[in-house]
Order: structure tokens, then sequence, then C-alpha cells
């Protein structure tokens, strides 16, 4: 699919990887303005298309009492709010067949959740409202398998669809990424890495998934050098205190380094 398609969309002339980035879920509006505003000021600084990520609600949580939102509608206008104000596409997850045409009057990109890919008719519901359509990887799902995922968008009339893997299990509690997936499932879209997801450690007794972020800027690294089209990256100016997936995030304050070190790979890689 071609990127320059989505709204707002920017520096689609620079030959860089596009970036999916924000916080795990919307906490609030000062939040995700404040987010924002740093990513855009990096994304134009390095010339790279930027869609501001961040879910209206959490719906697949370990526990009862984890964070899950703060209002369906409340989220949804704070995510159309980042978009009027910094001039950037966003994109969140959906759950349910319901939520498709609801979160499309509001964002640009609809995202099915992996442990949801399989499910047929939340797939044609985010393809009829026509926005791009990210599918992530199953973790239980070869990467052969996806095209299958893809082919019910484009059966449904929407060629707008992206693949975005987010590592695969490896025993209970680890994440692994085949790199050799990237080739393969390019084949039938554009493929984003999800660089902090793919660190999870999901299944901890305590009902919390741990992480590695540690290894970001190794895992990112090693995509790009991997040749996909896009990375998706979680970030957070206090991630000890985010209130989904902490464990995992990129504090904001590495991000710049690490999209500068990454534009410069991708640039190596495209003089090849």
């Amino acid at each position: 699919m071609d990127i320059t398609k989505i709204p707002q969309i920017k520096h689609t002339d620079s030959d860089n990887f596009f970036l999916l980035a924000g916080p795990c879920a919307i906490e609030g509006e000062d939040m995700a303005m404040r987010i924002a505003e740093k990513v855009v000021a990096i994304t134009d600084k390095l010339n790279i298309p930027y869609v501001f990520k961040g879910s209206f609600k959490k719906a697949n949580r370990s526990r009862i009492d984890s964070f899950t939102g703060i209002g369906d509608e409340k989220a949804l206008k704070i995510l159309k709010k980042v978009s009027e104000t910094f001039k950037v596409p966003t994109i969140t997850d959906i759950h349910e067949i319901s939520d498709a045409a609801m979160a499309a009057e509001y964002v640009d990109v609809l995202q099915i959740p992996a442990f949801l890919v399989r499910q047929t008719d939340l797939l044609v519901a985010a393809a009829e409202t026509g926005k791009v359509v990210n599918l992530k990887k199953g973790q239980f799902m070869s990467p052969e398998s996806m095209q299958h995922a893809v082919k019910k968008v484009t059966d449904s009339g929407n060629e707008q669809v992206w693949i975005t893997d987010r590592g695969t299990m490896f025993g209970y509690q680890d994440m692994i990424v085949d790199f050799r997936g990237v080739p393969t499932m390019k084949q039938y879209a554009p493929v984003v890495l999800d660089v902090t997801h793919s660190l999870q450690q999901p299944n901890q007794s305590s009902g919390v998934t741990g992480g590695r972020p540690a290894l970001i800027g190794t895992m990112a690294r090693a995509g790009i050098a991997a040749g996909v089209d896009g990375l998706f990256m979680e970030t957070h100016f206090d991630p000890a205190n985010a209130k989904s997936d902490g464990a995992n995030m990129l504090d904001l304050s590495l991000l710049e380094k690490l999209l500068t070190d990454l534009t410069a790979i991708r640039k190596t890689i495209n003089s090849l």
C-alpha cells in the first residue's frame, strides 16, 4: 500500500522507514499531547513519516483490576485532538465489531490486536470502514499464515493493509522475532516490526507483563537491517508509572538518539 494515501502523513518522499509510536493507552489529554509534541518534533527533524499511536481502551489485560481506559469517546476525542493539533495521522486498536465504525470516525488507521487477528468478522468490519488496517501477527501464527488475514481485508474491498510482527511465543514467558518472516510477509503487505511488544515477558505469576526494554535498540536496528517498512514503538515520559505496558516501553528521552541511529542505518541500507 502507499502510505502517501494516509491523511496528513508527512515526509513520504524521504525514503525512510515510517513510525507508529506513542503511549500504550490514552491515560489523559495532557500526557497524549506531551508525547505527541515530542515525537512530532523528532520525526520532523529526521524526515520520518509518523503516525501517533494510542489505544482508546485496553481489552486484553491479564487481571480484572488492570487499567483499561478513561472512557471510549473521551479517549477517541483526544486522539482526534492530537491529529488536528499536530497534523499527523493516528492509529488505535479495536477489539469488537462495533468498535470499527466508532473508531473510524476519529482515527486514520485501525489496528487488529495479535490475539484477534483470526477473527474474520472483526477484520471485515475494519476493512469496510475504508481506513488503513494494521494486522498484528498472532504470537501463534507463522509468517506464511498472515497471507490469509491480509486476504480477508483485501477481499472486503480494502487494499490499505499492513502486517506488524510482534514476536512469536517462545515457551510461556518469552517472545522471539524470526526475521526470516520479514521478506515472506512483505510478499503480502508492507511489514512493520513492533519493537517494544516483541520484548514482552508475558504470563508472569503476578499478572503484570514484564519486559526487556534494554534491548529495544538492538531489536529496532535488527528490524531496519532486515528490511522492514516501518517500526512500532510504545514510548512514555515515565514508563515506570505508565498505566499499561510500562515494563517494555521506551523512555521518551531516549527516542531521538535511537531514531537518529536508525535513520542512518536505513540510509546505508538504501544505498546498497
